[in-house]
């Protein structure tokens, strides 16, 4: 019987399974890196052990390390999460020869899946489906669109697509050597890459017993740099024929291995798609291919739990203390549930993830597993998913909804979020109105495919309604001439009293964040409060300063009520109600909420004195973000001609690397930039002269406003093409 449980991983997975444990009436043990010494998975276990260090490498990778905090613990059992240790044989073995029990499948079943094309070698010999592999050295122009994978590890770090013949070489080199820096092991294989195929998994049980549970299936076919972004339970629009023989094939999969536990089998799910192997089809069309198997708990795992009533890290426990699963299979399924992970992280800005202080986090109405808490930093040592938000209902239908709509109204204060992207890409038809038709239509998710991003990420990233935005910008500053009121900044509050004189109008100028943008709200204090000057009055007064062609010139406003956190507004006769918050130093982070179709707004108020903007030397490349130097071109050097577009090194920050390019061919001029470096944001990695560039093009660069998101557009940006390491999946 297990009575202590360590779990050799942290955030958001940690505290799930500490959840759990003290349902069980399991002790818990966390481990944890100095930059993790105050997260809430810390704070809610029972006794904590700290891994010298910030970074993944010396801390939560340190098998070592974990084993030792386990004893000194007095913990019997060690639950490796997902991503880090989780799918590592080695680390399974060593708890185990610790005299620890080891909450997750043998040592011998994750070595066998470990390496993609082993496991594709035994999936085979089960009959499980294929795609076939292609050998590079004979790839011909009709086996295009091809993918290179790194066998080891995954989350899109060693994957590249190739869609011309003569680039499959490079594209085979620069995968094995990002494959050899994340993994240790540079092997990567070459096989078909199904353009518009579904990522389908089925989530599998198995006791000690011989009883093995297919869970159903999940979608999650809405993925950024092959990393998931929206999961369901059960995946929709599949014949009843495909759905059996998916589980058919999970559970040859599990048996192949001897697994124990819990554990994920992917597929692609193609509508015709190459030529593989085995049997496969499933009726209209749709053909399954065995991807990988996860021998671990899943970052989607919550909707499996709605599904089917289970708690799965329970049964995990269960099955590692000896215990038997049902023979007769799990419980039935019932009703629909969707997840989406909001990550701290800018879609329109090439996704790249977000550091600061996340001062508040409110997701209402659905099951929210966080890693994070209000006030904690978000730092660049891990990655950057805040949060994973569920809904279940009795429908499909339903459970989008009802996911977008709390999603909606969450109150996500701090660095950007993909939070609008969330909302927008539920309700977008393309995904709303997948299995509309209920089980077998299969046109109905013609649109629900790994390729959804890339088609309609423009739209979905979009700047809102710039009346809505104007008019939050308002509400934050009515809401700062109440509190300055209150407060008795302000020389009306100081006299005492109102004075029988017109008043100037104030002015207050905000930044939209992340998209920079620069709001200037007018208004006034009369003897009858305050008076907006931002659109016409009910009686038709409209003061010289109203007058414009601005979103709110032909808006009708009335003020109805302004305290320091709430603003209540008449706009074309509809009664608007704001909340806003303020934080920082000087108040000046400021988020304002509206329920819809008003949204939420983060600004910077900004001083009315400017400090001048910083300068640097056109063509300067600066870190986008802040992180490591992972790795410079080979060979590159000052001097060197370079070509717009020529990868010239690599940053990581938060499980995720990002390519830096040469904005424009030129001359190197200067390269700041060596591997193991810690970089800030805006930090000056390397000088490009572009060919051909006049003084006066220079000065004209110069001159550009300067924005805290990418380097300033005075020069070029460090362009970045990111590619993600999944500490999840």
């Amino acid at each position: 019987m297990i009575t202590s449980v360590l779990v050799a991983n942290r955030g958001e997975i940690a505290r799930r399974v500490f959840r759990t444990c003290a349902e069980l009436g399991v002790a818990t043990v966390a481990v944890h890196s100095d930059a993790d010494a105050h997260a809430p998975h810390v704070r809610e276990a029972d006794a904590a052990v700290r891994l010298p260090g910030d970074a993944p490498a010396e801390t939560y990778l340190r098998g070592d390390l974990v084993i030792e905090a386990a004893l000194a613990a007095g913990a019997d059992a060690v639950h490796p999460g997902y991503g880090f240790l989780s799918e590592n044989a080695g680390f399974a073995r060593a708890v185990r020869d610790a005299g620890l029990v080891w909450i997750g499948p043998d040592a011998s079943a994750i070595e066998a899946m470990a390496s993609k094309t082993r496991a594709k070698q035994l999936m085979g010999e089960a009959g499980v489906p294929l795609l076939a592999p292609v050998r590079p050295e004979e790839a011909t122009e009709a086996d295009l669109p091809l993918l290179v994978k790194a066998a080891a590890g995954g989350g899109g770090r060693g994957m590249r697509v190739v869609r011309e013949l003569a680039a499959l070489e490079g594209e085979i080199e620069a995968a094995r050597a990002e494959a050899a820096a994340a993994f240790g092991d540079g092997e990567v294989f070459v096989e078909p890459y199904v353009e518009r195929g579904r990522h389908v998994e089925v989530q599998i049980l198995a006791d000690g017993h011989g009883t093995v549970w297919a869970l159903g299936t999940r979608d999650c076919s809405l993925q950024r740099r092959h990393q998931k972004v929206v999961e369901e339970a059960p995946a929709p629009a599949l014949s009843a024929e495909l759905r059996a023989e998916l589980h058919e094939a999970a559970v040859r999969a599990a048996r192949a291995v001897d697994y124990r536990g819990a554990g994920t089998v992917e597929f692609l799910v193609a509508s015709g798609g190459p030529g593989g192997t085995g049997s496969a089809g499933g009726g209209l069309g749709r053909r399954a291919y065995f991807l990988e198997m996860n021998t671990r708990l899943q970052v989607e795992h919550p909707v499996t739990e709605c599904v089917y009533g289970v708690d799965l890290v329970a049964l995990q426990i269960r099955v590692a203390e000896g215990g038997a699963l049902d023979p007769g299979g799990p419980p039935a399924p019932r009703g629909h549930a969707v997840e989406a992970r909001l990550y701290a992280e800018d879609p329109a800005r090439g996704w790249q993830p977000q550091t600061g202080t996340l001062h508040r986090l409110e997701v209402p109405g659905v099951r929210l597993d966080s890693g994070v808490a209000d006030g904690d930093e978000i730092g660049v040592h891990y990655d950057p998913m805040l949060a994973k938000a569920v809904a279940f209902a009795p429908t499909r239908r339903e459970a989008v909804r009802r996911l977008a709509h709390a999603l909606e109204r969450a109150r996500v204060h701090g660095p950007a979020t993909n939070r609008e992207l969330l909302v927008r890409s539920l309700r977008h038809p393309d995904f709303a109105d997948a299995g509309s038709g209920g089980d077998g239509a299969d046109g109905q998710a013609a649109g629900l495919d790994t390729g959804f991003y890339d088609r309609h990420l423009e739209e979905l990233t979009r700047p809102g309604d710039a009346t809505a935005r104007r008019l939050a910008a308002l509400a934050a500053a009515l809401a700062d001439a109440a509190r300055n009121r209150a407060a008795g900044t302000t020389v009306t509050a100081r006299l005492g009293g109102w004075r029988n004189v017109p008043s100037q109008s104030q002015v207050k100028t905000y930044r939209t964040e992340p998209s920079q943008e620069e709001i200037e709200v007018r208004y006034r204090l009369t003897r009858d409060g305050l008076r907006v000057e931002d659109g016409p009055h009910p009686d038709g007064e409209t003061p010289a300063a109203e007058a414009g062609s601005g979103p709110l010139s032909g808006v009708r406003l009335r003020l109805l009520e302004a305290l320091p956190e709430r603003v209540r507004l008449e706009v074309d006769g509809v009664r608007r109600e704001f909340a806003v918050s303020r934080y920082g130093r000087h108040g000046e982070h400021v988020h304002v909420d509206a329920p819809p179709p008003l949204g939420s707004h983060a600004f910077t108020a900004l001083p009315r004195l400017r400090e001048p903007e910083t300068r640097n030397e056109p063509g300067s490349l600066l870190a986008p973000m802040p992180g490591t130097v992972v790795r410079v071109v080979q060979g590159l050097a000052v001097g060197d001609a370079v070509k717009a577009g020529e990868p010239l090194l690599w940053l990581e920050a938060m499980k995720m690397e990002h390519k830096v390019v040469a904005p424009a061919s030129g001359t190197l001029t200067a390269l700041h930039a060596e591997p193991g470096r810690q970089v800030d944001v805006g930090a000056l990695l390397a000088v490009v002269t572009e060919d051909g560039r006049t003084g006066a093009e220079d000065a004209a660069r110069t001159g550009a406003p300067a924005r805290s998101d990418q380097p300033e557009p005075s020069e070029p940006s460090a362009q970045s093409d990111q590619s993600a390491q999944k500490e999840t999946s």
